[in-house]
Order: C-alpha cells, then structure tokens, then sequence
C-alpha cells in the first residue's frame, strides 16, 4: 500500500515539478519502473461520448452501452470531433474527469445537457494532443462552468501540445495551417496547465499514458501530419500524444485513445507495459485509420486481434474500413459507436 502511495505520488510530482528535465534519462528510467508497479484497480467505469463524427438513435445498445434515444426537438449533434466525460469508482468514491474537447462547442456542450452531466464535477482535464478537433471546444467549455471548477483544477497535456500543426494535403504545394491552443487561454479560466512525459495519475484509477513509445515497425506517422518547432515546420512525430488507461478489477485494462497518430497497437503495448498487465478488456478511441493503407489496417487488426480484447470500439478517425475490418474479425467483441453512447465497464 505504502509503495502505491509512494509512486502515485513520485508521478505527480515529476509531471508537475518538470523534474525529467533537469535529471535526464535516469530519472525517466526510474520513474518507469516506479509506474511498472502496477495501476489502481476501479471497482466501475464511465465513458460517455460527448463528440463523435457518428450518431444513430436506432443502433441499439449492447451489454456495455447505454446510448441517447432522441426525441422531437432533442437530438445528440455528431462532428469531426472528438470528446470524452470519464467517471472512475474505487469503493465509494466517484472521481470525474474530461478528455478532449472536440470540435465545436456548442455541440458538445447541448450534448452534455442532453446526457445530464455536470462538468464542474471534474477534478481533472486532459487533452491527447494538439489538433483542432480534439482542442477547440475547451475554451468554451471552460469558460461557460468556470464557477463549478475548483480554481487550480489540473489540465494535464503532453509535450507540443500548444505548437501550431499543419497538413499537407495531396496535390497542395504548401501545408494547411490548423491552428494552435493557446496555454494562456486555457489558464485564464482558472485551471493549472501540466505537462507530463511520464504516465500519470489524473483522477483515482485513471492514467494519462505519458509519452508512447514505438514498438511496432508498421505504425508510421505520416509525413502530410507536420509541426512547427521554433520558425521551421517539420515532420510532426506526436511525441506528447497521450491515451488514458484504466485497470478494471477482475477485468484487465481499458484503452481510451485520442487519435493515436502514433498507432494503435503501440498504444496498447504501452498501457501493457507501464501497467504489468497483459490482459485487455476494452480498446477505445481514435485508431487514425481513416486514410490507411490496406496493408496497415491489415496489420492492425491481426495485432488486435491478437491482444483478445472483450471490447473493441474505434471511434472518430478510425474509418469506415478499418471499422469494417474490425468488425468482421472481432464479430463478438466489435462495438459500433455512436456519439452519446455511455460505456460501462465494472467488476
């Protein structure tokens, strides 16, 4: 007991202190071993989807899902973004938090109306990475229950979150600007900005994965995805990008991605790894297989697949042919999502 302290407490502290930076690679070493110790059991847990690029009313639920049934005048709103509300149980204590934004605003915010939660209950905010549908919606959100959260509350990023991305897109001579968050803004609401590198504790039981290492040799960022560092644009590795883990008891882990630029499979070996667990119960997010190759949705899946998940669940950039894919592999363990889908996962 006294050990779990002791790491949950040294993660904390790295992430917030920057302490990495000033000690080097011996410390990162160190802090993995601490966090290879294993991660906190939850009794329950919550995921509801707040934004999605996919909503229907009809698709009926399934033994993990409750979704949004509409009715004349109150309809979940779907967009090419993506946001996440997540609720930990460990005994009698409910722990809330948020990741990712979304794209746009309002649309996120009616559907937390619709869904009937309180976002000032979150003790904790964190964003993947920084993408404009992943990113836009926090300003809004955080202004509109700044008086329900508590001042200092945590915004845990990861590294360039806050640099300016671009894309170039096929045929284009120069890339597409898509914008940057501002730290400034996002603190002027009230809440603490953290990057972290290593995997951290943001709320009892939820972990954001710290920086992912690249394990298998097919999951490549694409050279269109760029970044720009001091006045260069660059190649755009996703070094920061964060997942959220879970451990559920008796169940095994739980995968939430954001887009997983930098692959899905790399993702969940990760969490296997910083977690000393090998069993999956539920990979979720963003697989970013929406413009693959055939090649590489292949190799995916037959990773997947591999892991034994119970649950399967690609959302937002995943793409019609991955979901495909998955679905005819994993016909038993294969989710359709839907926005305003709410997940429950408990022992």
């Amino acid at each position: 007991m006294n050990s779990g302290i002791y790491r949950r407490d040294f993660l904390k502290f790295a992430a917030a202190a920057g302490v990495l930076v000033a000690s080097g690679e011996a410390l990162r070493t160190g802090a993995m071993a601490e966090a290879a110790a294993g991660i906190t059991e939850v009794d329950k847990l919550t995921i509801w989807i707040l934004a999605d690029n996919y909503y229907d009313t009809n698709e009926p639920d399934t033994k993990i899902t409750k979704r949004y049934r509409s009715v004349a005048g109150k309809s979940i709103h779907a967009q090419h973004g993506l946001s996440y509300y997540i609720e930990t149980v460990i005994g009698e204590k409910t722990s809330a938090c948020m990741f990712d934004f979304g794209l746009d605003p309002a649309d996120v915010l009616g559907n937390v109306a619709l869904l009937g939660l309180d976002i000032g209950k979150a003790s904790a905010f964190s964003l993947s990475h920084g993408h404009y549908d992943h990113y836009t919606g926090a300003v809004s959100i955080l202004k509109q229950n700044q008086a329900r959260i508590a001042p200092g509350t945590p915004f845990y990023v990861g590294e360039e979150a806050f640099n300016r991305r671009y894309t170039l897109r096929p045929g284009a001579a120069a890339p597409t600007d898509l914008g940057q968050l501002s730290k400034e803004d996002i603190e002027a609401f009230g809440v603490k900005v953290i990057e972290v590198k290593i995997p951290t504790e943001i709320i009892p039981g939820a972990y954001i994965s710290g920086n992912i290492e690249r394990v298998t040799s097919y999951e490549k960022v694409p050279k269109s995805q760029q970044i720009k560092r001091g006045e260069k644009i660059e190649s755009d590795t996703f070094q920061g990008e964060q997942a959220v883990i879970f451990n559920v008891k008796g169940k095994g882990l739980v995968v939430l991605s954001g887009c997983a630029h930098c692959g899905i499979v790399n993702t969940v070996k990760h969490a296997q790894k910083i977690a000393s667990i090998d069993k999956v119960h539920a990979i979720m997010g963003g697989f970013h297989l929406i413009v693959a190759k055939p090649a590489l949705i292949q190799n995916t899946v037959a990773d997947i697949k591999a892991m034994k998940p119970d649950h399967i669940v690609g959302t937002h950039c995943t793409g019609f042919r991955a979901l495909v894919a998955l679905s005819k592999e994993m016909p038993e363990a294969f989710t359709l999502n839907t926005a305003g889908t709410k997940y429950t996962f408990e022992a």
